[in-house]
């Protein structure tokens, strides 16, 4: 059973441990465990739906609060203080295209916004209802199956509600991997990574969403948009970039055609320490740049890797990993890279051995599988410390960006000295710590993480919390990123879109919503602010 106010299932529970928290209270102070409200009492304020009855949309209240919100910080504020406020007035489970064309038109007549809902994992603000007319949500879970594999050309189709572990699980019985492994990925869905331009781990080898994005349909207001595949076109424009990143404002993606890849022979990740941050940002700008078949390259700075290290537990084996790499020159500010190598077991082995001959000409320190196999073990899982954490009345919260090399480190710098000035003015301190979760020849993206102490009252967490994302935001601008590297826009997001687009390009894509969706019923307010 999926938790309504966390993440994840509900069986499944990682704790921190004593060391973990003694480790965040020398840091922060210590948590206060907040109370939590019901399910019954968050519910207990929903209003009356205002849409009129529908055969295929349910308008049970316990049903419209679990499709309400999504997974970012003030979503998790509404849940776990049962301040819903606006929630969807109906939600639909169409299983076909023309069901999903009959509610288009049946919002039409109720003068209704049109919510889709996908896996609910968003954490900028994707699924917020509107306040000022009737919201449906249109939720895609029923569109799940896969259409068609052409292993010629190895295309496979799905509907586009299917989730990360159906849709491996539906090519890995013919022997394909679509390679796509966001953090999110139990419950996030295809149609859900194509509209946010998601990116997964294993992008150096598989590439990100846009690259697996073939084609597909789409159902929209003014009608379907049917995308063809083809290898490559000069055809004018791709219309495949109307619909990436869209968030729900153009319409309806339903159907999705993706490029597959057989499954690797061989996988491993392996773990290696550089002493500074300097030479392993110059170790991975290398090996990025190098385009060795690698399939992952993740960098923690200085911070992360400590935290890593101290939140793993086994203490006893930790310590003597840390004596072993003093004695090998990485003592503090030590960082730790995981390189992962994915496919012909020739190549990958030979593709790491190149990629750890790089490493040590930067002084790093290879230490095996160990590190970075129950990285893999625990990649879904680990997401589930938020649950933990919020026990012990602490915050956790991201951002991420992406920028040319010369800014990498500015940005890194610039985005955990802004949370740090945020929340020092509400009298709080923060543990900040950042990673590049993924690597270009042109440059790398930089995923923050924050901890920080939960008050207990909404409005003042709330409050906090709006204090760091606009410091962090303006960091991120000021420093030249993109607001979003993959988490996409939503709401959360959108007052710094016009930094990245201008006010030109934030004009063209009004235009092109207003051409699908003439009325604005379509995910209203995310992405392009009106």
């Amino acid at each position: 059973m999926r938790r309504w106010n966390g993440w994840g299932d509900e069986t499944i529970d990682v704790e921190m441990n004593a060391d973990a928290l003694g480790f965040l209270e020398a840091r922060i102070g210590p948590g206060q465990a907040p109370t939590d409200a019901s399910f019954e009492q968050a519910c207990a304020a929903i209003r009356a739906s205002r849409l009129s009855p529908h055969p295929l949309v349910d308008t049970n209240t316990s049903v419209r609060a679990l499709h309400a919100l999504g997974q970012s910080l003030p979503d998790w504020l509404r849940l776990r203080h049962g301040r819903l406020g606006a929630v969807p007035d109906g939600v639909a489970f169409p299983e076909s295209a023309d069901q999903v064309r009959a509610l288009l038109a049946y919002a039409a007549a109720n003068g209704a916004a049109v919510v889709p809902y996908g896996g609910g994992t968003s954490v900028a603000g994707h699924l917020t209802a509107s306040l000022d007319q009737p919201t449906l949500c249109i939720a895609l879970t029923r569109l799940r199956a896969m259409r068609n594999l052409d292993t010629e050309s190895q295309l496979a189709s799905f509907g586009a509600g299917v989730t990360g572990p159906d849709l491996e699980a539906q090519l890995r019985a013919h022997g394909y991997t679509l390679g796509h492994f966001p953090q999110s990925f139990e419950y996030s869905t295809l149609g859900g990574w194509v509209v946010t331009r998601s990116s997964g781990q294993q992008s150096l080898r598989y590439g990100r969403i846009e690259q697996l994005f073939a084609g597909g349909r789409v159902e929209t207001p003014a009608g379907t948009l049917d995308i063809p595949t083809f290898p490559a076109s000069a055809a004018g424009t791709d219309l495949r970039e109307l619909v990436l990143g869209s968030e729900g404002r153009l319409g309806i993606l339903v159907d999705a055609t993706v490029r597959v890849t057989k499954l690797p022979d061989y996988e491993a990740f392996h773990a290696v320490f550089f002493p500074d941050w300097d030479s392993a940002q110059r170790a991975v700008r290398t090996l990025a740049q190098a385009r060795l078949p690698l399939s992952m390259l993740r960098l923690s700075n200085a911070v992360e890797t400590q935290t890593m290290l101290a939140l793993a537990g086994h203490k006893r084996l930790v310590g003597v990993l840390e004596k072993w790499l003093r004695l090998r020159g990485c003592g503090e500010g030590k960082c730790m890279l995981l390189v992962g190598a994915s496919g012909n077991k020739g190549q990958a082995r030979a593709a790491l051995r190149a990629a750890f001959a790089i490493a040590r000409g930067e002084r790093g320190v290879h230490i095996g599988k160990g590190l970075g196999e129950r990285w893999r073990h625990n990649r879904f899982r680990n997401v589930y410390l938020r649950n933990a954490a919020w026990r012990q009345g602490y915050a956790i919260d991201t951002v991420e960006t992406a920028l040319d090399w010369p800014g990498v480190n500015g940005a890194m710098a610039a985005i955990e000295a802004a949370a740090a000035q945020a929340l020092g003015e509400h009298g709080e301190r923060v543990h900040a710590y950042t990673h590049l979760s993924h690597l270009y020849p042109q440059g790398a993206s930089v995923y923050s993480t924050f901890v920080y102490r939960l008050a207990g009252d909404y409005e003042t967490d709330l409050a906090r919390w709006r204090s760091l994302k606009s410091a962090v935001s303006e960091a991120i601008v000021a420093s030249g990123g993109t607001i979003s590297h993959q988490h996409g826009v939503g709401a959360d997001h959108a007052p710094w879109l016009e930094a990245e687009k201008g006010h030109l390009g934030l004009e063209a894509m009004r235009a092109l919503f207003n051409r699908f969706d003439p009325d604005g019923r379509m995910n209203p307010g995310k992405l392009v602010l009106p």
